[in-house]
């Protein structure tokens, strides 16, 4: 059984993989400061997971969205938007099988930087990230994450709803603890206090 969905019936995919460029020079520009910071449920994952959150839950990061300007204007393009952020892998890093915390979302990951053997399994089937390319997909499959390469492995990952929600596109409320983070920054105000995104 797959949870993969085809990127081509999305038509934000177009817009993520067209702006990909701009994504990564922000993303560049992040990495000289280094404002990830660790995913907490420790129980995922032994060490190398690393978050960097623009949106939590529907509601905008402001001081994480001025820190990369243009990657929030492209994510703020995503209709139903629920959560974005980037999502770092380091080397040896393995995400344990889990199932995400509601059915009212998909996800999905812009490949950014991909060294080899770095792969996402939902369900049966394995696949590789591409930079530049999107892997949509069904987390309330089972799912686990490996970067078995030497190098980084990072993603723009974004959760939005799978059909406008009645009340007017509300994100869902977070029910379980398995995937995602709320992180406060010890100095509120600051570029990286909004550290917070889902894994």
């Amino acid at each position: 059984m797959t949870g993969f969905l085809d990127p081509a019936d999305f038509p934000f995919v177009e817009i993520l993989e067209g702006n990909a460029r701009a994504v990564r020079d922000d993303l560049d520009r992040l990495l000289t400061a280094d404002r990830f910071v660790p995913w907490p449920e420790r129980m995922l994952y032994d060490e190398g997971w690393d978050v960097f959150g623009f949106y939590w839950f529907g509601d905008r990061l402001p001081g994480n969205c001025a820190a990369c300007p243009r990657t929030a204007e492209v994510v703020e393009r995503v209709p139903n938007l629920v959560t974005a952020g980037f999502s770092r892998l380091g080397p040896g890093t393995h995400i344990r099988p889990h199932v995400g915390y509601t059915d009212e979302v998909l996800r999905c990951h812009l490949g950014l930087i991909v060294p080899p053997v770095c792969e996402l399994r939902v369900g049966g089937e394995t696949r590789p990230w591409e930079e530049n390319k999107c892997l949509i997909f069904d987390d309330t499959l089972e799912h686990e994450a490996w970067n078995r390469s030497e190098e980084d492995r990072i993603v723009l990952l974004l959760d939005f709803l799978r059909k406008p929600a009645a009340d007017g596109g509300r994100a869902p409320t977070r029910t379980r603890p398995h995937r995602h983070l709320e992180v406060a920054d010890p100095n509120p105000g600051s570029p990286g206090a909004d550290s917070r995104c889902s894994g």
